[in-house]
């Protein structure tokens, strides 16, 4: 009997531990509320500290009612891993990009097409305005504090690429949908962590990768590739989330809540101009290893934008083979690039200047 009750015991403790386990990892007491928050970047990179300033910036404004404990670098979830381990509660809050995990986003992947994003800080706009005016289930899961952009108008590569000739059969980091967009300029699209893209470049493995400009200088690219092929009037984005457990955010107080949207709104903006400040960052880094980039002629602009053209149709054709409305996808395509109008015209009026673009808004 005593060894049936041990035995009981046991097996109550394994299942409160695999409670826990997969519950949020928020903790709350008389005095403080303890959150973790993860990302993939480097903690070098532009993008974690800014990650890590607006952790530091809720403590700040709770009056340290709320400490946040910030894992940079995929030390806890890799990028892939961000989204479920938010849902499963493994952190309280990830930034990740949609395009790590492809078939999940469906809806939002229309965000991915090649529409021409001039900037980050449009592309950034552009993306928050979109999840406002369509809000897609597929995040339901969870809490959405904000997107944001950079723009993937760059292919960096060890050898110039200034015709499509030129690129037919390079062997081309580009993840998710974004493949597609390669493969439709004649590329050969490899997926791998960005943590292993600058070896396997330097060992040719791979002849480039297609991602923003910042990446010649945040991930250190300029270093391996010595030609960057500037075409933002093709750009797509990786729809970079930050996304909160929804449970834990049910459980914050709402003068907490409160300070969590109002930063998320000021985020936004900032990391926006913080995309283009890398960017023009990295522009000048390149040419300062000598390094070349190159901005296609307009024949050939031309030439690249009519290989484009059956993407924005397949894309619809494959999400009407899964069940969704046609009319709905080309919407969500027509009011994203009627936005990217709008946040053009918006950062030429404010005099925003950027590395990529149409010369209103170039440097």
């Amino acid at each position: 009997m005593k060894a049936r009750c041990m035995c009981l015991r046991l097996i109550l403790a394994a299942f409160c531990v695999s409670v826990l386990c997969l519950t949020p990892q928020v903790v709350f007491s008389a005095d403080v509320i303890n959150l973790r928050y993860a990302n993939f970047f480097a903690p070098t990179h532009a993008m974690s500290q800014l990650a890590e300033e607006f952790c530091k910036e809720i403590e700040k404004r709770t009056n340290q009612k709320v400490k946040i404990a910030y894992h940079p670098a995929g030390s806890v979830l890799t990028a892939p891993r961000m989204y479920d381990g938010v849902v499963k509660g493994i952190v309280d809050m990830g930034l990740s990009h949609a395009e790590y995990t492809r078939g999940r986003f469906l809806v939002t992947e229309a965000l991915t097409l090649p529409l021409g994003y001039p900037s980050g800080w449009v592309a950034t706009h552009v993306a928050n305005d979109w999840y406002r005016q369509f809000r897609p289930k597929e995040w339901d899961e969870t809490h959405v504090l904000y997107f944001h952009n950079g723009c993937n108008g760059a292919i960096h590569t060890t050898k110039p690429v200034r015709t499509l000739e030129d690129l037919k059969g390079m062997k081309i980091k580009a993840p998710g949908a974004v493949s597609d967009t390669l493969k439709a300029l004649g590329g050969t699209p490899r997926d791998m962590p960005m943590s292993e893209v600058y070896d396997g470049i330097a060992k040719n493995v791979l002849d480039g990768s297609m991602n923003s400009i910042e990446t010649l200088q945040g991930w250190k690219f300029a270093e391996v590739c010595k030609y960057t092929t500037d075409v933002w009037v093709l750009s797509s984005v990786y729809p970079f989330y930050v996304v909160m457990n929804k449970s834990t955010w049910g459980k914050l107080p709402e003068d907490v809540r409160k300070v969590m949207t109002e930063l998320s709104e000021e985020w936004i903006e900032k990391t926006g101009r913080v995309w283009d400040d890398i960017n023009t960052r990295a522009v000048d880094y390149t040419v300062s290893l000598k390094n070349e980039v190159i901005r296609l002629s307009p024949d050939e602009t031309k030439r690249w934008q009519k290989a484009f053209e059956p993407l924005e149709e397949e894309y619809i054709k494959k999400m009407v083979a899964k069940g969704y409305s046609a009319d709905d996808q080309r919407k969500h395509i027509s009011f994203a690039k009627e936005r990217i109008q709008y946040w053009t015209q918006k950062q030429s009026e404010l005099g925003l200047k950027s590395v990529t673009g149409p010369a209103e808004i170039r440097r």
